[in-house]
């Protein structure tokens, strides 16, 4: 049992008078006592034992709705997809922990896992690889759409466009299942995103777009359509793709993130797959979500610029009147390491060594890293470096140019935002998305004509 007593000021200074008691009694069924009225609510319990109160007719029973800025305590839906455990450092795909998927699974393979609920049998598999391989060209039209950008256009705005296109390019296929169309458009979308993607960087440094290939892994096309020209064709590094495949599996879905919210609420309204998505992309740009890896790379240029000594910037970021933050260290769920960060974290170091590079971003990134774990303010405050940190480092030893990183992350959250679609829509308790809101503005005025306002 516990009680929420909203009070006001009394009139002796120090003094408050409770106006409203509220009391949840938490039991097989929650009882909300408001003003003497009770109210019977159903209590929900997930697979591990999350509990939740079910407040969808709350406002019905008694006129009163609930009010949580930023939905950190609201739950929009059951999903049986992705489990995360902040407090315990817990991230597993249909049951499957990311630790496990990252060191034997593929990609193609983890998304056909969070489409489909399953892994799949080595038969699926290979049908779901012919499949992406035969939808991977993008249409010819589209290029022109590509080269008429501006330079300057940002990569993620191009795609999020160019993925709301697509429907016009591909509409339905009236002589096929709804099943079946829900299959081609959902390895459409995986495989043309990832062309796309190559493609418009060859075209914003106008150079010869590469066409993937038949005998190329999904990763591995991806890097080849990137980086091959004719003048130095690439070598593709089985570590490369290794570390690629890694990387988009441990960003192929993360519960109801942002971007992830703005699928299930475009998609309530009950819009094509490719609208959906788009608008996913659209929440993914933010430098608050998936922006953050290209945040961390500026952020190390900054010191960089500043002589590369990183303890003034540490004790910047301890300092809570100076605005400055250490991109890519804490998280918004997790109060302990991220366990995606740890498995990036040998990823990055097993690249760095193969290729034996010399960056000095690099070796900025190395010693904030040393430092930051060992200062107890960080361990203090739960302020480990997150999976950003270390993908910011991948990609750009990769080679993906900082602009791209955004891109990297929609290509491999893809699978998530498709699976969480098609969940949507395969509920029977769906709902069009509609929060409320509580209103504290004006009351009733009456119109003043122009003449007579001041």
């Amino acid at each position: 049992m516990f009680g929420m007593i909203p009070c006001e000021k009394g009139p002796i200074p120090g003094e408050y008078q409770c106006i409203e008691r509220i009391r949840l009694e938490m039991s097989r069924k929650t009882r909300l006592i408001v003003d003497g009225k009770t109210y019977e609510l159903p209590l929900v319990t997930g697979t591990e034992g999350e509990k939740a109160i079910d407040i969808s007719s709350l406002r019905s029973q008694s006129g009163l709705i609930t009010l949580d800025v930023g939905f950190a305590n609201t739950g929009s839906c059951k999903s049986s997809i992705t489990y995360m455990d902040g407090e315990k450092g817990i991230l597993r795909y249909r049951g499957i922990p990311i630790e496990q998927l990252a060191e034997r699974s593929t990609f193609v393979e983890t998304a056909y896992l969070l489409i489909n609920g399953e892994l799949p049998t080595r038969k699926q598999l290979n049908n779901f690889s012919v499949l992406l391989n035969d939808h991977s060209l993008v249409h010819e039209d589209m290029r022109q759409f590509f080269e008429n950008f501006p330079r300057g256009a940002h990569p993620m705005g191009i795609l999020s466009s160019m993925v709301n296109a697509l429907r016009a390019f591909y509409p339905e296929i009236p002589e096929i299942s709804e099943e079946e169309e829900i299959n081609v458009t959902v390895t459409r979308l995986l495989s043309k995103v990832r062309t796309m993607a190559a493609m418009s960087y060859k075209i914003s440094r106008g150079h010869k777009v590469v066409y993937p290939r038949h005998d190329l892994t999904y990763a591995a096309n991806f890097l080849n359509m990137m980086f091959d020209s004719p003048v130095r064709p690439y070598r593709i590094e089985e570590e490369y793709v290794d570390a690629l495949n890694v990387f988009w599996i441990l960003h192929a879905d993360h519960e109801q993130n942002c971007s992830t919210a703005a699928v299930r609420l475009v998609g309530s309204a009950r819009v094509n797959l490719y609208a959906a998505i788009s608008a996913g992309i659209c929440a993914l740009w933010g430098p608050l979500h998936g922006g953050a890896n290209q945040a961390v790379i500026e952020m190390l240029m900054v010191i960089e610029e500043n002589g590369g000594d990183v303890t003034p910037f540490i004790e910047r970021a301890k300092d809570k009147k100076d605005p400055f933050r250490l991109m890519g260290f804490g998280h918004r769920v997790y109060k302990t390491y991220d366990p995606r960060a740890k498995i990036m974290k040998k990823v990055c170091d097993r690249l760095l060594k193969k290729m034996k590079i010399s960056d000095p971003l690099l070796d900025i990134a190395r010693k904030l890293e040393e430092v930051a774990l060992k200062d107890s303010y960080f361990k203090d405050h739960d302020l480990y470096p997150n999976v950003d940190f270390y993908t910011g480092i991948v990609l750009r030893a990769l080679g993906i140019p900082l602009n791209m990183f955004t891109v990297m992350f929609a290509i491999g959250r893809l699978p998530g935002w498709i699976s969480q679609w098609k969940e949507s829509m395969d509920d029977p308790a769906w709902r069009l998305q509609r929060p409320r809101q509580i209103y504290v503005g004006n009351g009733k005025r009456d119109y003043v004509p122009i003449d007579k306002r001041r």
